[in-house]
């Protein structure tokens, strides 16, 4: 004769959760405790269902007597009294304290609602409230939210945040290399100012945009963000971001690797002065000249991973430093080649394969286009010749000759770091072109409820500390934000109410959400 408890599904749709006995082979509810519309719901009402049978009398069952004389003097069933996203909460919470971002900004309560709840749902500011009361978070108000922006919108909140992040980063790794790249973020706007200019875009929209530079550890981790009009040159944002990097953490031998798009003789030079490394990519067009010796040599027939360690002539050089009689590459020294840096240029199967299949599909859509088939716009390998459209056989016959090369230009020594080094590190930028998306998309970066410049930078510096904390969350993890916010989001922990009681039933974890804990657990959250 001992009670249980049990769930109905009712004909809403809803689990109703009873507590039944059974005598002489006949159940009886003896309670209704109430219907649940979700798990958590149910999880909580289960759980008060079981505490009750065993309240009164330590951890043994109530007789079927006592339980019935109790229920007669019930007078409401159980009621939901709230819900809360308490492990998502802390995760997130714990990620912003641990990275020292609470300290940076002074312990402000809106700031902190405004980096979490764009992990959670990227939205506007407004909606700020919304997504945090659905975690069962008490939410700041709208006008706490708007003063925390406010504070934020100069450079001494960013600067504070940048310095948290550069702390977190020293402590953990090897800070001598970083990576570097810009993106753009478009305004859809009719006029210009001082900040949103329309410039060169990769997507050819004439919108007004903001440039934006992003400079990480090299596992993408945030270290500095700056913001440049939109009409400004790419190239000029490296030297500004690199130099403020290099004063704040007082690294003297520093490598900077970015992609071709940084490759100008200006910033090389730069950098170089700055007694500063650097490994960025090279333009294909450089290929024919820096191989020329080797094409001369050895023909243009390459082998999988076949690697030619060279040099490459400075703007305003010539290659008279190569000498052409002789078989053997140079090796590269700062001192024996003023006027060239370091080039190497890999082949590679796979990527031959790639630009192969690509350079197949350019030259059907020239062919289309000499034919009169398609319009002559932007189209590869198609040259006029006395007013006539014509396949450029040329130039198709030297791209296809460097299919499968990729180019790299560094004023690092071999003695220093060898030439698959070199690569290796170059190719560690895909870590910033991630964190870029991640801005971009998960974190929805574009300040499109922004218009002003101070709104604008302190929109930057806000997305800037949701980075560090889902860049950090990621590597502990091993999972991206993305999917820890949609494991731990549904696990709530759930608050009912049964005639003046309060019972808190906590979530059941999934093996999921429980491995991402052991994680961060050894990461030592």
């Amino acid at each position: 004769m001992s009670p249980y408890v049990r769930k109905v599904r009712t004909a809403s749709g809803a689990t109703a959760v009873q507590i039944v006995a059974k005598e002489h082979g006949v159940r009886r509810v003896v309670e209704h405790l109430g219907s649940a519309h979700d798990e958590a719901e149910l999880a909580a009402l289960v759980q008060a269902g079981r505490e009750k049978i065993t309240a009164g009398s330590g951890q043994r069952a109530l007789d079927l007597e006592s339980l019935v004389a109790d229920s007669a003097r019930v007078v409401a069933p159980a009621v939901v009294e709230s819900k809360r996203s308490a492990l998502l909460w802390d995760v997130l919470s714990g990620a912003y304290e641990v990275l020292g971002l609470d300290e940076a900004v002074g312990g402000d309560e809106g700031f902190r609602q405004m980096v979490l709840a764009r992990l959670v749902e990227p939205t506007s500011k407004e909606q700020v409230p919304r997504v945090i009361s659905g975690l069962g978070v008490q939410p700041a108000s709208r006008r706490t939210l708007f003063r925390s922006l406010a504070r934020c919108a100069g450079r001494q909140w960013r600067e504070r945040i940048a310095d948290a992040c550069l702390s977190h980063v020293t402590g953990r790794g090897d800070l001598s290399l970083c990576l570097y790249d810009v993106t753009t973020l478009y305004f859809e706007a009719e006029k210009e100012d001082d900040l949103r200019r329309v410039g060169y875009s990769k997507e050819r929209r004439v919108d007004p945009q903001v440039i934006v530079g992003l400079l990480v550890d090299r596992k993408g981790f945030p270290l500095r963000v700056g913001c440049w009009e939109g009409s400004k040159a790419e190239t000029s944002t490296l030297i500004p971001m690199v130099e403020e990097f290099r004063k704040a953490s007082g690294i003297e031998h520093l490598v900077v690797v970015a992609d071709a798009g940084m490759l100008s003789a200006a910033n090389l030079e730069a950098l170089d002065q700055a007694g500063l490394g650097f490994i960025v990519g090279s333009r294909m067009t450089k290929a024919p000249a820096d191989l020329d010796a080797h094409f001369a040599w050895r023909g243009d027939a390459f082998t999988d991973g076949q690697v030619i360690d060279t040099i490459t002539p400075r703007k305003g050089s010539t290659d008279r430093e190569r000498d052409q009689n002789v078989r053997d590459e140079p090796v590269w020294s700062a001192a024996g080649f003023p006027g060239s840096w370091r080039a190497i240029w890999a082949y590679s199967a796979r990527r031959f394969a790639r630009d192969n299949k690509t350079l197949t599909a350019q030259e059907n859509r020239a062919r289309a286009v000499v034919a009169g088939e398609r319009r002559p716009k932007g189209i590869r390998f198609v040259t006029t010749r006395k007013g006539d459209q014509v396949l450029d056989e040329k130039a198709l016959a030297r791209a296809r000759r460097l299919a499968g090369l990729k180019g790299y230009v560094s004023n690092i020594p071999a003695t220093v770091m060898p030439a698959s080094e070199v690569i290796a590190s170059y190719h560690e930028l895909w870590h910033v072109e991630q964190s870029f998306r991640m801005s971009k998309h998960d974190l929805r970066a574009r300040p499109v409820f922004h218009h002003t410049h101070d709104a604008i930078q302190a929109h930057l510096t806000v997305v800037m500390a949701s980075l560090a904390v889902a860049r950090h969350l990621q590597q502990a993890t091993g999972v991206s934000i993305k999917r820890l916010v949609r494991e731990l989001r549904p696990l709530q922990e759930v608050t009912i109410t049964i005639n003046g009681h309060h019972i808190i039933a906590q979530p059941q974890t999934t093996q999921t959400a429980q491995q991402i804990l052991n994680n961060l657990n050894a990461a030592g959250h």
